[in-house]
């Protein structure tokens, strides 16, 4: 039976939501799976990946071929990286502490990197923020300016109606 580690589609149209499984390369797309290893979601930034990579690296090592998508996330995710470091430990080119001690550097690079660009987005957004509050201000500044001068000149015409009537009041 062939297995494939493919991506199980769920959630509303135009809000995609993946189930990361493996499954028969038979079933049907959004079909029987044999088990879910985890979930990526697209909508958020940056995307959502959870991932089993034990079982993502089991499923692997017992002959399952990702798909395109699937192999990318597996990748993003270290499943692959841990894989191949199983490889190396299985032909003695590694030991199990080796191993882990690579995956483990890898893993708090691989954190570092999501929250830096995590980091940044939040700056971005902050800076977007402060900047339009300038705009606004700048906006509504220029109102006010447009305005007091109509206001001003208001003043002034009632001003001189009023000496007007007083003058008039004085003749008579």
């Amino acid at each position: 039976m062939p297995v494939k580690i493919r991506l199980q589609r769920h959630g509303k149209k135009g809000k995609p939501f993946y189930w990361i499984v493996a499954a028969d390369a038979r079933s049907k797309r959004d079909g029987k799976y044999l088990e879910k290893l985890g979930i990526y979601n697209p909508n958020t930034n940056p995307a959502t990946v959870e991932l089993n990579v034990d079982g993502a690296v089991t499923w692997l090592q017992n002959g399952a071929q990702p798909t395109d998508t699937a192999k990318t996330l597996l990748s993003y995710k270290g499943a692959l990286l841990k894989n191949h470091l199983a490889g190396g430990v299985r032909k003695g080119a590694l030991t199990e502490e080796q191993a882990e001690a690579k995956f483990t550097a890898w893993l708090e690079e691989k954190e570092a990197k999501i929250q830096a660009k995590a980091d940044g987005l939040s700056d971005a957004d902050a800076k977007a923020k402060a900047e339009a509050l300038a705009a606004e201000k700048a906006v509504n500044e220029a109102r006010i300016a447009a305005a007091a001068p109509v206001v001003e000149e208001a003043e002034e015409a009632t001003e001189e109606a009023t000496e007007e009537a007083k003058a008039s009041n004085e003749e008579e």
